[in-house]
């Protein structure tokens, strides 16, 4: 009966952890003004012909560099920040003793959401 009880007590814990709900990562989305810009990542990532789909570590703070021939560049800075989700699933691990879920949320960023998201820019191009 302890054991019962010490398993189903674990996992009512973690019902509410943003790691396990929310996962570690997050879909950035990149879309551009004339479409088919290029874009890439100060992480190395890249991508041929915008809109693009990026899956990124949510505690991501890195730069996205748009490029498009004859077109202006432009540079966005891309944080995070605590989502609503995210902190509800937080204010959970609180209020039901997660403590250890709470570590693992907070370590693995997975309470947080990447802003801007999406990142919306508009080149300015030659004709």
């Amino acid at each position: 009966m302890i054991r019962f009880l010490s398993v189903a007590l674990a996992v009512f814990s973690l019902a509410g952890c943003a790691t396990i709900t929310r996962g570690t990562k997050d879909a950035l989305v990149v879309n551009s003004t004339p479409q088919g810009a290029q874009v890439k990542l100060s992480n190395g990532e890249t991508c041929t012909g915008t809109p693009c789909t990026f899956k990124l570590p949510r505690k991501s703070e890195l730069n996205a560099l748009i490029s498009k021939d004859r077109c202006q560049p432009q540079q966005v800075r891309v944080t995070n920040r605590v989502a609503g989700g995210g902190g509800a699933a937080m204010a959970g691990n609180v209020i039901f003793g997660g403590i250890i879920g709470a570590g693992v949320d907070v370590g693995s960023g997975a309470m947080l959401e990447l802003v801007p998201n999406p990142v919306e820019v508009t080149l300015d191009c030659q004709k």
